[in-house]
């Protein structure tokens, strides 16, 4: 078991990660930290590489070089340790059509080693939350697609990990889902958890991000709270959109 003891605990560190599907790197020299209690946007346009990062954090795909570490311990040599302190919420909903809702909560404490009375003490106010208490007994080809997105959401939440890694957490969700989902990231931060999320809602995004990490052609160009990338820009007032903008080249229309 790890155990935290610094009071601003590191909880995810990448250093100078290159890496990739194949031989031809995607990502180059990737390196970026997230500490306890932050949420950190991960912010680039389609392709820029940030799928590919996520997918070394989970260790899905092995670095050509660098390392990466989850609480202070390479992820290479506790691969399945440090995935029991991150969980992870892909773009679209995975969900298996022969279980209910409740049956994807068990399978969740399961793979966890979380009790059954634990998980659905948890889940209680999650299902509030999303309004899916009534759902509990019913299969996922009875969900809409906004729905499957909650259930993802429920079981990533109950789990209360370290680190929650969220890719485009937004889509799909009604305006309601959208407001309950950034009222639970900012409780979950309170309770010093990490959320590393990937979004292209940048309005969104600078409502409640305390960072934001901008990739852009496989590579890292800005790091910063929202006050460091307008320093960097030069764009005083700027809003996430318009620093994006100027950093990546797309400013044309921007002053």
């Amino acid at each position: 078991m790890i155990i935290l003891k610094d009071v601003e605990a590191m909880i995810l560190e990448l250093k100078d990660v290159t890496g990739g599907y194949s031989k031809t790197p995607v990502i180059h020299n990737i390196d970026f930290n997230i500490k306890e209690g932050e949420i950190v946007g991960l912010i680039g346009l389609n392709g820029a590489g940030k799928s590919t990062t996520i997918k070394h954090i989970l260790g899905l795909l092995q670095p050509h070089s660098g390392r990466i570490e989850v609480l202070g311990k390479s992820i290479t040599n506790i691969k399945d340790q440090a995935r029991t302190h991150m969980t992870y919420i892909p773009e679209s909903p995975i969900l298996y059509e022969e279980l209910t809702l409740r049956e994807h909560i068990h399978m969740t404490a399961m793979a966890y080693g979380i009790d059954e009375q634990t998980i659905m003490k948890r889940a209680d106010g999650l299902l509030d939350l999303f309004r899916l208490k009534k759902e509990l007994d019913k299969f996922p080809t009875h969900f809409s697609k906004g729905m499957k997105q909650k259930v993802m959401l429920i079981c990533a939440f109950v789990v209360q990990p370290e680190l929650y890694i969220i890719d485009e957490p937004f889509l799909g969700l009604d305006p309601i889902g959208i407001e309950s989902l950034i009222n639970l990231m900012v409780e979950e931060r309170s309770n010093n958890r990490s959320i590393l999320m990937s979004t292209h809602i940048l309005s969104t995004a600078e409502r409640y991000c305390d960072r934001y990490i901008i990739i852009h052609d496989g590579r890292k160009i800005a790091d910063g709270t929202i006050d460091d990338l307008r320093e960097q820009t030069g764009l005083k007032n700027g809003t996430l959109d318009s620093v994006y903008l100027k950093l990546t080249g797309g400013d044309s229309h921007v002053s």
